[in-house]
């Protein structure tokens, strides 16, 4: 069965039934508009509906829309211009913080495991682990968008995946993993968020921000007005991640304040424990509650399977991208599959929830049965976009795109992947990451994971 228009406050009874029964209507379960809230105090209040269909490029790299027109900024296997050694493989995901006279600082994520092809350069200071292979890279560029410098930021992590922006204009860089000194070589234990700063590196170096907790973290948001860091988990199998949020003992305290320390939390929504089995747009929660994590570190086991008590702990499949938006925080779950142990089946989530008021809503369902439909499937990295509604980067089987998405649902191809790493029989194409826009809003930087690829994509985006 379809969602519910939006704006709808039907329910069927089936539906009704089964959060009876888990106690959800108990906790304040409404249908809104909630569609529309994705935007609210944001600048997609214009909003967009594309840019025409994409045309073929000549050079094979990058599909567009007429009007538009790429760069390539950075490409795998070519020098660092600092000498340091080859630029990394895996390009994901990636902030634009605003230097001084106009200048961009690109800070990009190397999601590189143990058996990569490039590691990230080991460089003196900056260097967690020596054996780790992840890390992030910087590309620094003037007013026109011409590369000044690419150097390395941080190196000797691991499977650095997401992470996302402080109010500080750092970069907060995250590893997807749990691995443990001894595990794959590793020296040290992995699964740890470090502090990035494009413009000066050295001023950050690599110090593992152990109290945000060690898991297989995605991405991150900062809540501008608190300081409260939410934080994603993208767990591989049963039980599935959580979301959690960080409150830090010096908040809004600016670069090497998280050193500090502070408190994990992992957010409960009562009688859902697994946000897959919620599909109605609009559904919304107005009791969240957040409960201390027992040990941040997982020493002996990873924080999903600790013990929160009787009332338990919520858990979701492919919890990826994160960001703040207005007075709220958003996050994706990229899909969730009944055959692999969730409550439910579709292509993508996006959740908001709502700090002052303690309320999570369902904005977002992907897939066949819904009102909203992504082309293809797996939306992951998403970023608001100037011009209003979401960029997402699709992450999936087949053709890879970055979408956009109006405030009316309608979905629009914004770029295609046309790097073919594959065969012309058995066609095989790299996903996107790492979408964001510079700070006016007039150039999309996005990367090709494999081959590892850095563009800068130009156009009418207002």
């Amino acid at each position: 069965m379809g969602a519910p228009p939006t704006g709808s406050c039907l329910m069927s009874a089936t539906r009704r039934a089964v959060l009876a029964r888990t106690g959800a209507l108990g906790a304040g379960i409404a249908f809104t508009g909630a569609f529309s809230e994705l935007f609210a105090g944001t600048a997609a209040a214009r909003g967009h509906g594309g840019y025409g269909p994409l045309v073929p490029d000549p050079g094979g790299l990058l599909d567009l829309p007429r009007g538009f027109s790429y760069k390539v900024l950075s490409r795998e296997g070519d020098q660092l211009r600092s000498g340091e050694g080859p630029v990394p493989s895996n390009h994901d995901g990636m902030a634009a913080l605003a230097g001084r006279r106009g200048r961009v600082h690109l800070v990009r994520n190397h999601e590189n495991r143990h058996n990569a092809r490039i590691g990230v350069p080991a460089v003196e200071g900056l260097t967690y682990d020596p054996m780790g292979k992840g890390g992030c890279t910087a590309l620094e560029l003037d007013g026109r968008g011409n590369v000044l410098g690419e150097r390395v930021a941080i190196a000797g992590t691991a499977v650095n995946c997401a992470g996302g922006p402080t109010p500080w204009n750092t970069w907060l860089t995250c590893e997807e993993t749990e691995d443990r000194a001894g595990t794959n070589g590793y020296t040290k234990d992995h699964g740890f968020i470090f502090e990035v700063d494009g413009a000066d590196p050295h001023r950050t170096g690599a110090v593992p921000l152990t109290a945000m907790g060690r898991f297989q973290h995605e991405a991150i948001a900062v809540d501008p007005r608190s300081g409260i860091v939410y934080e994603t988990e993208d767990a591989f199998e049963r039980p599935f991640g959580l979301f959690y949020r960080f409150l830090p003992d010096r908040p809004l305290g600016g670069t090497g304040s998280l050193r500090a320390g502070g408190a994990l939390e992992a957010m409960r929504v009562p009688g859902v424990p697994d946000l897959s089995g919620i599909q109605e747009i609009g559904a919304s929660f107005d009791r969240v509650e957040w409960v201390p994590v027992p040990d941040s570190q997982a020493k002996q086991t990873p924080i999903r399977l600790q013990d929160f008590g009787p009332k338990g702990i919520t858990h979701a499949q492919k919890l990826e991208g994160c960001y703040w938006g207005g007075t709220s925080v958003y996050f994706v779950s990229s899909f969730a599959r009944s055959s692999e142990g969730s409550a439910g089946d579709h292509f993508g989530q996006v959740w908001k929830y709502e700090p002052h008021r303690r309320r999570l809503t369902l904005v977002i369902v992907f897939g066949p049965d819904t009102d909203v439909q992504l082309p293809g499937e797996s939306p992951d990295n998403i970023c608001l976009a100037p011009s209003g509604g979401l960029m997402v980067c699709e992450d999936g089987n087949g053709a890879q795109h970055v979408y956009g998405l109006t405030k009316r649902g309608e979905v629009y191809p914004a770029a295609r992947n046309a790097q073919n790493i594959g065969t012309p029989e058995e066609p095989e194409w790299g996903e996107f990451a790492g979408v964001t826009f510079s700070p006016d809003g007039n150039t999309m930087y996005v990367n090709c994971y494999s081959p590892g690829t850095t563009f800068a994509v130009t156009g009418p985006w207002c």
